[in-house]
């Protein structure tokens, strides 16, 4: 089989970007200069926005079978209850985070990437490469020495923070690595740990405490200064003197020490190579957006480049994923520095002013939805995007950019449909509230038709809305205006 994409990196970004585009019938290698998959839990849970992608993907219902959901983040000083947060007014499907183990998560896409029909490439490194304006060839070193020059037409690099698609670029990775030291422990937990997220603030530094089910749970805390190896008398210490009280740690499975780097490229796409993930991006831990913001970065480039491969669509198309995901990924890294710098002042009056802060706005519903649109990614959009089509503005309630919510299909009762298992096709769907305007033969292969639920709240009869195929709005016109999409449609042919 002759690659038409090459992904390098098989953490979980590579996976899914593999996964997203073999599902559109694209030939994808995926290959990983490691022998075997990660063992460690890392990034801990998957949001609400990520959800729905795997959603549109038609993955999602492994991950919910095996993560275990969390809805409620409670935030204490001194052993004080300042606020409580609740995910459970979110709108969308799954008002929840789903805490799952990172190897985990590679364990379940490496399973819908093999149901596809690709097997990932271990020991297998990417030595170097060269772009040409009509392809790429890769250069692929084996375990056993043997090396290969593959000729592909795309390559993705998920190579993680030290990537060699970047580094091959000579992409500038832009940022700083952070002052403060931290712990980690992931282990058994005895006592009256509650099912939420707890972040504790103290005079000496933070702590956070995240369920991951079965009795395990992570603690996370900021230390003045590493001292060797952690232990689990350290860990204990630490839970003793600015967890709730009462608990104990025993039996750790994962016990490690990190610095924060904030960083980021300024530009994913290089002409026919792309970056996503870690290797574009990297922030601290806080809000655990690091894997959710790689992964929508391949549920972002993976229908583009889809379409562009089955000559569905011109390559213009590409231009957008770059301008997308940095100002995504730009927005995330701002949002986690700023809860890392809160939640690790030092000076005493600093401490106080945020305590009380938090204390009166942490109750007041604007705050909530704020913190948690922007903990579940549910409230990020393409505002500027060089995508976005024509819009009537806000008398459709969504406009062009915004996130599309899922909803109910009129149809028979053997194949009605939701819109997000309308989009797991990789086309655009033309919304209506009425029967579907009539479309062109030209644009069968980009876009497909459907009408909403009359009983559907956000969108509205009157309004032709086009679905982008990773569920954000292309565009809207009066239902009266159907020419206003094929225009759109029929601009991205060339």
């Amino acid at each position: 089989m002759t690659a038409q994409v090459i992904v390098v990196g098989a953490g979980p970004v590579g996976l899914f970007m593999a996964a997203s585009l073999a599902r559109l019938g694209v030939a994808v290698r995926i290959v990983d200069r490691a022998a075997a998959p990660s063992d460690t839990s890392k990034a801990l849970v998957i949001w609400p926005r990520t959800l729905e992608q795997f959603d549109i993907h038609g993955a999602v219902e492994p991950f919910l079978a095996e993560g275990l959901k969390i809805a409620d983040l409670h935030l204490m000083a001194q052993r004080k209850s300042l606020a409580r947060i609740s995910l459970r007014q979110l709108p969308g499907g799954y008002p929840f985070g789903l805490f799952l183990p990172q190897s985990d998560t590679e364990r379940l896409l490496t399973a819908e990437l093999l149901r596809l029909g690709v097997t990932v490439e271990r020991s297998v490194d990417l030595t170097g490469f060269t772009a040409a304006e009509s392809h790429v060839t890769a250069q692929l070193t084996h375990a056993d020495g043997s090396t290969e020059a593959i000729h592909t037409g795309w390559l993705i690099g998920c190579d993680g923070a030290h990537s060699a698609v970047r580094h091959g670029l000579a992409l500038p990775f832009d940022g700083d690595t952070l002052t403060s030291n931290w712990v980690l422990a992931d282990l058994m937990l005895d006592g009256p740990a509650a099912a939420e997220v707890l972040i504790s603030w103290t005079p000496d530094g933070a702590l956070a405490l995240f369920p991951m089910g079965h009795g395990r749970f992570r603690i996370v805390a900021d230390v003045l200064e590493p001292l060797g190896e952690v232990t689990l008398d350290e860990v204990q210490k630490l839970l003793d003197a600015r967890g709730p009280g009462g608990l104990t740690g025993r039996d750790p499975f994962w016990l490690n020490r990190f610095k924060i780097d904030e960083r980021k490229v300024a530009h994913y796409r290089v002409g026919r190579v792309f970056v996503a993930g870690d290797a574009a991006h990297i922030h601290s831990p806080a809000g655990g957006q690091g894997m959710n913001t790689g992964l929508q970065d391949a549920a972002n480039l993976a229908w583009k480049l889809a379409l562009v491969c089955q000559g569905k669509a011109g390559d213009r198309i590409l231009d957008s994923y770059s301008p997308e995901r940095s100002a995504i990924g730009a927005q995330v890294l701002k949002n986690a520095g700023r809860m890392t710098r809160i939640a690790t002042l030092r000076a005493p009056c600093l401490q106080s002013v945020r305590n009380a802060v938090v204390s009166l706005v942490g109750r007041l519903p604007a705050f909530q939805r704020r913190l948690t649109g922007d903990l579940s990614e549910l409230d990020l959009y393409y505002a500027d995007s060089p995508l976005n089509g024509p819009s009537i503005g806000r008398a459709a309630a969504l406009e062009a950019g915004d996130r599309a919510p899922d909803c109910p299909l009129v149809g028979s009762a053997a194949h009605k449909k939701r819109l997000f298992e309308k989009l797991c096709a990789g086309r655009f769907v033309l919304l209506s509230g009425e029967n579907p305007p009539m479309l062109p033969d030209t644009l069968a292969d980009l876009v497909q038709a459907a009408q909403f639920d009359a009983g559907t709240e956000v969108y509205r009869p009157e309004v032709l809305y086009l679905i982008r195929p990773d569920g954000y709005v292309a565009m809207t016109a009066p239902v009266a205006r159907p020419d206003a999409v094929i225009g759109y449609l029929s601009g991205l042919l060339a």
